[in-house]
């Protein structure tokens, strides 16, 4: 297993208007993976960030990075951490070049232009070096909060949000610059409402809510675990009630018609192993032995955000 570098133990945060942001989070990062940690809005995600970056003072907890305690040996552990901001706070009349250099001095880096260049050419800033960040579009200002926080060479990058108002196009882009980093041994921790973009790139997920962690697990051990299947059969013929041939299988009917039946047949089970699959192919055979046609199916697995949002629902309903 992977070296540990951040462990957060017992973390808690209460604005002073009584608002639990955090409430007891515990969690461990090991070198080198990249961490999605996913929520819904105000679910603490930002606090959380805020609060191994030193922008926010805990209520309870500890944490320690790298050996450090964030407490006590705060400007040596922040040394490592770089930090991609969910708004784009930064000077818009500082130029690309300056702007991205400056970050570096701030964190005790000697100069080194040959690496500020590296980090623009990779970001595709090059040709904006001696821009205004002002007059960039959202995305390529997006690149360059990037840019800065790459600058003092961070072991442990957070990305909150970062390709939130990006195009398709410089998005995918990012997410190549972000499999680079990983390449290089930078650790990545990264939130998102992409979420199909966690399913491609996460090696572990993390879901928060209301301030509590949920569940950290490896993401193909979630998919494994949660994952289903569900097909709709739409049906040649209304149907009134299961037949016995088929009433063991996890099917209901759904879709009436006119009060004359249903016209759709739908599974939903299996696992992520690919058990539904071929649970489908045994109703299909089931159907056709009792003489029961079908026009089509659609079979869909469930995916990174339909176990998401099941797991919230079944959270909301549990209040």
């Amino acid at each position: 297993m992977s070296e540990t570098i951040l462990k957060i133990e017992n973390l808690s945060k209460v604005y002073s208007g009584g608002t639990r942001a955090l409430d007891d989070v515990n969690l461990e990062i090991r070198r080198g993976e990249i961490f999605a940690l996913l929520g819904p809005n105000g679910a603490g995600k930002t606090t959380l960030i805020g609060a191994v970056c030193g922008l926010v003072r805990p209520t309870g907890g500890t944490i320690t990075a790298f050996g450090h305690d964030m407490n006590s040996d705060w400007r040596a552990a922040r040394r490592r951490i770089g930090l991609v901001p969910q708004e784009l706070s930064t000077d818009m009349f500082e130029k690309v070049e300056r702007a991205v250099a400056y970050s570096r001095g701030l964190f005790g880096r000697p100069p080194d232009k040959a690496r500020i260049d590296e980090i623009l050419k990779s970001l595709s800033l090059w040709d904006k070096r001696k821009a205004e960040i002002r007059q960039l579009s959202g995305g390529m200002k997006r690149r360059v909060l990037i840019a800065k926080a790459l600058a003092h060479e961070p072991e442990l990058l957070f990305l909150d949000e970062p390709t939130a108002g990006v195009d398709v196009e410089l998005r995918k882009g990012m997410w190549e610059q972000i499999a680079a980093l990983r390449e290089q041994g930078v650790t990545v921790i990264l939130t998102t409402h992409y979420i199909e973009e966690a399913e491609e790139m996460a090696d572990r997920v993390g879901i928060i809510q209301g301030g509590r962690i949920l569940m950290v697990e490896d993401k193909a051990a979630i998919m494994e675990r949660l994952g289903t299947t569900e097909a709709v059969i739409a049906l040649a013929e209304p149907m009134h009630a299961l037949p016995d041939a088929i009433a063991d299988f996890p099917v209901e009917l759904r879709g009436s018609a006119g009060g004359g039946g249903a016209r759709e047949l739908v599974y939903r089970g299996g696992d992520g192993k690919g058990r539904g699959r071929a649970e489908i192919a045994a109703l299909t055979k089931a159907l056709v032995a009792q003489g029961i046609d079908y026009v089509g199916i659609d079979i869909h697995d469930s995916s990174l955000e339909d176990i998401f949002v099941s797991l919230l629902a079944g959270q909301e309903s549990a209040a």
